[in-house]
């Protein structure tokens, strides 16, 4: 029987790049989703605030079992291509036809509005969970070297920065193109394009990469692999945070299309080359967070991950909070402090999955079983309970400070409007920085993990 060497040899840049590809494929539906969807909802479909709010929060029951199930399924699945990779394959097709499910728009009641809503983004978020958990858990077995998943991971933000910046460059221009002035077949369409783009680069994520980590098989309950899982306090930590970030971020850029069409209120004029004011602003900011995803490696030189997330999370927080004193006609300003805001939110995410997979090591060093699936999972959970209650916070705020889509607002609703644009995720932003200071994964202690558990893997005999 052979003993088992670890390949501690440098990704390929093709690799780094496959992975990336993988999450703009996500983002190119959640950060639609994140986006447009509200705005969909409530000015193009006819559903109301409430009930659009109302709907997101309920599908989360759903979420809450159906992501650490998911996790357990992956950590349990063999294959010739590994554990994680083949659902890269097998579920690209049916995600993307649910995301194209989720605008379809059917002409129907109102109340058949909210069930076809409540049906078919519970069908998309069950899709995005049978595909992401084993991309997220894909990260954690890439490679046995800590720097080699902080560099695959700076490449799968790069590139889902570069999906959520495409989302927000083209969707709306496409809406109107496709549409010819017909918002709800505009955004019909344009889900299509998304919907092809999306399983080619999930296929491509798939075709190159390599689980170079085999874990032996797993032989745990799903009942002890939670017990290990509860026993990781960084890990608690770090799920409530991701959970915290994504709500501030959600309810800043779902708050974005209302911002600018009724507070701003500059109209649909293109001010540079095929954008609009609200669509410039959307671009700038994920330009804003490609580039926090491309120096945060640079910034890890200089602190450590929990550090420079106490940092960024605090002055992301200061930058929403000051946002809420610029005046309507300060465009630029407002442009400055969003596009600083998301730049910050791109150090801040590539740091959550990099520290995602410290913890699932920390777990496998502790109790000597690998539950990559079910550790990052929570990464999931973060990112879709975030998404959910960042659009359903401002559909309830817009509600309370009574909000009528398509009319000149009232004083009132425009200040609702301002709230959820700053104040509002900034207290999210805010509160995930503190809570960071109780995560105790420093560099030191990663560093430990790695080496002991490079001895033991090489200790162990081929499967």
């Amino acid at each position: 029987m052979n003993l088992r060497k670890a390949n501690t040899a440098p990704l390929s840049f093709i690799e780094k790049v496959g992975y990336g590809l993988g999450d703009m494929a996500s983002n190119f539906y959640m950060g639609f989703f994140g986006i447009f969807l509200l705005y969909y909802y409530t000015d193009v479909w006819g559903i109301s605030p409430a009930a659009a709010a109302t709907m997101f929060l309920v599908t989360k029951i759903i979420d809450a079992v159906s992501d650490p199930a998911m996790g357990l399924l992956a950590d349990r699945t063999e294959t010739r291509w590994g554990k994680y990779r083949p659902y890269l394959l097998w579920m690209a097709v049916p995600y993307a036809a649910l995301g194209y499910l989720l605008f379809l728009g059917p002409d129907l009641s109102e109340t058949g509005k909210i069930i076809f809503a409540y049906v078919s983004y519970s069908l998309v978020m069950l899709g995005y969970t049978a595909i992401n958990v084993p991309y997220s858990a894909l990260l954690a077995v890439i490679s046995p070297v800590a720097k080699e998943r902080i560099k695959a991971t700076q490449f799968r933000f790069v590139f889902a920065s570069l999906g959520t910046l495409i989302v927000g460059a083209t969707t709306k221009p496409l809406v109107d193109w496709l549409g010819g002035g017909n918002e709800l077949l505009g955004f019909r369409l344009t889900i299509i394009l998304f919907a092809i783009l999306t399983v080619a680069l999930f296929w491509i994520t798939f075709a190159t990469t390599k689980e170079r980590i085999t874990p032996k098989k797993h032989d745990s309950s799903a009942k002890e692999d939670m017990a290990v899982l509860l026993k990781n306090i960084s890990w608690i930590v770090l799920a409530i945070a991701g959970i915290l970030v994504v709500i501030g971020l959600i309810s800043r850029i779902s708050s974005a299309a209302f911002y600018v069409k009724y507070y701003i209120a500059f109209g649909e004029d293109k001010v540079l080359w095929w954008m609009d004011r609200t669509t410039l602003l959307i671009t700038l900011g994920f330009v804003g967070q490609l580039f926090g995803a491309l120096l945060t490696p640079t910034f890890l030189k200089i602190v450590d991950k929990r550090q420079l997330m106490i940092f960024m999370n605090i002055l992301h927080a200061t930058l929403l909070a000051g946002s809420y004193f610029i005046p309507p006609d300060h465009y630029w300003f407002i442009v400055l402090f969003y596009a600083t805001g998301i730049f910050c939110f791109g150090v801040i995410i590539t740091l959550l999955f990099a520290m995602y997979t410290d913890c699932a090591e920390y777990g496998e060093w502790k109790s000597g079983k690998n539950s990559a699936g079910l550790t990052v999972s929570a990464s999931m959970f973060s990112l879709k309970t975030g998404s959910a209650f960042g659009s359903a916070i401002p559909g309830f705020i817009l509600a309370a400070f009574g909000f009528v889509a398509n009319e000149i607002q009232t004083s009132e609703s425009i200040q609702g409007i301002r709230l959820m644009f700053s104040f509002v995720p900034a207290i999210f932003f805010f509160a995930a920085g503190l809570l960071m200071v109780f995560y105790k994964l420093d560099g030191n202690t990663v560093k430990k993990m790695e080496r002991a558990l490079l001895k033991r893997r090489s200790k162990e005999p081929s499967i």
